[in-house]
């Protein structure tokens, strides 16, 4: 084996440190391109492999091209996730290269008439954020979008102006927001909504509170905006609480960032408990929202409480008395 071999695969096995795709994307290119790769190249390699691209062009090409061709022409039927070119099946190869033809002359002469005006909603290269600053202002935003609450790990993030450079909006941190690429190219430059305020006030405790003031050495696990922790009067064994960690009393006051977390930790708290009891058979979800609905503790709080096969019947492992709501899924309790 060659020496070029033995460096580049020790280094990918090895010691490559890896914060996204870009390297074996980048690495991947230039060993199929001969050992060269444009930059070009090597950007469109890394749009098919980015998912929130494709994302986009799915909801474009269902909004307009799809709908136009389909509903308003009849060009195309669409089944399922798939769209057919009515009476394909009678093209001869020659009419089908022709219309091909006819397709990539329609498109250049539009390019050639419109420019890069068509992409403008697209393009993000039209003004460089520095490293430090990006660092900064995905960091205050605990590196989740500031409008859908998407995180950084599912979705990239950009940072975005929140008054757009074309209405005289700055490069300082006072006018910069963390959004995800769908959220950012939807906005687009006519938009000057600031999402900033949310994000501070994640932060929000309040004095004498059980949940905000609960010692994290109780937590079963949590996550940048939600944490999970054992009920004090279990309904049944394993009962469980998740709890968003800014003081909002109700859950429809949450934010979607938040709602994201509670249930990304709903789901990872069912896991546990299932993997803690094999006897466990279902699960009760539920919260209660106003002291009429048997609201007692004015933080929200969603319960978690597993179930067991025929356990209304069985009283042991949970309380004897427990208060009303959601408890009540028991009607025994």
């Amino acid at each position: 084996m060659s020496h070029t071999f033995d460096e580049l695969s020790d280094y990918i096995r090895n010691q490559m440190r890896m914060s996204h795709v870009y390297q074996p994307v980048m690495l991947m290119e230039l060993l199929k391109g001969g050992g060269s790769a444009s930059t070009r190249d090597i950007a469109k390699a890394l749009l098919v492999e980015d998912i929130s691209q494709i994302e986009y062009y799915e909801r474009i090409t269902k909004n307009m091209p799809g709908r136009v061709l389909t509903t308003n022409r009849g060009i195309t039927e669409k089944q399922g996730d798939s769209y057919h070119l009515k009476g394909f099946d009678d093209l001869s190869e020659t009419e089908v290269e022709e219309l091909l033809g006819l397709c990539a002359d329609k498109l250049e002469r539009y390019v050639e008439r419109k420019g890069d005006r068509i992409w403008s909603h697209r393009r993000k290269s039209s003004g460089y954020i520095s490293g430090t600053f990006r660092y900064e202002i995905l960091k205050r935003a605990k590196y989740r979008c500031e409008l859908c609450g998407i995180s950084a790990a599912d979705k990239a993030l950009e940072v975005d102006h929140i008054v757009p450079r074309k209405q005289g909006g700055t490069d300082n941190l006072s006018n910069l927001q963390a959004l995800c690429y769908s959220c950012n190219a939807m906005k687009r430059d006519r938009d000057d909504t600031d999402f900033r305020g949310i994000a501070k006030s994640y932060e929000v405790r309040e004095d004498g509170c059980v949940f905000c003031e609960m010692d994290n050495r109780k937590y079963l696990s949590e996550n940048e905006l939600c944490y999970a922790a054992r009920d004090i009067n279990p309904v049944t064994l394993h009962h469980a609480l998740i709890i968003p960690k800014r003081h909002v009393p109700d859950f429809f006051d949450l934010y979607q960032p938040e709602i994201n977390a509670v249930h990304a930790l709903l789901e990872k708290t069912k896991k546990e408990i299932e993997g803690l009891d094999e006897t466990v058979t279902g699960f009760n979800v539920g919260l209660n929202s106003g002291e009429d609905a048997g609201q007692t503790i004015f933080h929200c709080h969603i319960h978690l409480i597993p179930r067991r096969k025929d356990d209304a019947n069985n009283p042991n492992g949970y309380a004897k008395n427990p208060r009303g709501g959601v408890r009540g899924a028991m009607p025994s309790k």
